[in-house]
């Protein structure tokens, strides 16, 4: 057994050992929730010319419905740009955030009328709700 330290009156044992070990870290959802809730928040500028909802019709914009991971200019009954039709680009996190940030610098000679989003932080949120739309 370790000799007992006294240190300003306390006693300090072995069980400074277990101190110096990592803690463990847990898989908490609640920060991706947040953000999706947050980006809902946010994504409501966007409502006004795309759904997120499967099955929802397109608007002036494509429907967004499950858009991370795929090809830019894919989804059916919506008429894109020629800019876009030829673009040859997937919306993965990075893609999209640089979307978000200003669109016409990602595929120059898009049909989307969007300033952008300057906070990452907001970025972030919008993709983490089109990943996961929050009810």
């Amino acid at each position: 057994m370790a000799k007992p330290i006294i240190f300003s009156g306390l006693v300090l044992s072995a069980a400074l050992s277990f101190a110096a070990m990592p803690a463990q870290v847990s898989a908490d959802p609640a920060p991706a929730k947040a953000d999706a809730a947050k980006g809902k928040l946010i994504f409501m500028r966007c409502a006004a010319c795309h759904n997120v909802k499967a099955g929802q019709p397109n608007k002036v914009g494509p429907n967004l419905a499950g858009v991370v991971g795929h090809k830019a200019g894919m989804v059916k009954g919506f008429n894109y740009s020629a800019a876009m039709k030829g673009a040859k680009i997937t919306w993965d996190d990075a893609t999209l955030d640089k979307w978000l940030t200003r669109p016409a610098s990602v595929v120059p000679g898009t049909s989307m009328v969007f300033a952008g989003l300057p906070k990452a932080e907001d970025r972030k949120a919008v993709i983490a709700y089109l990943k996961k739309p929050v009810p």
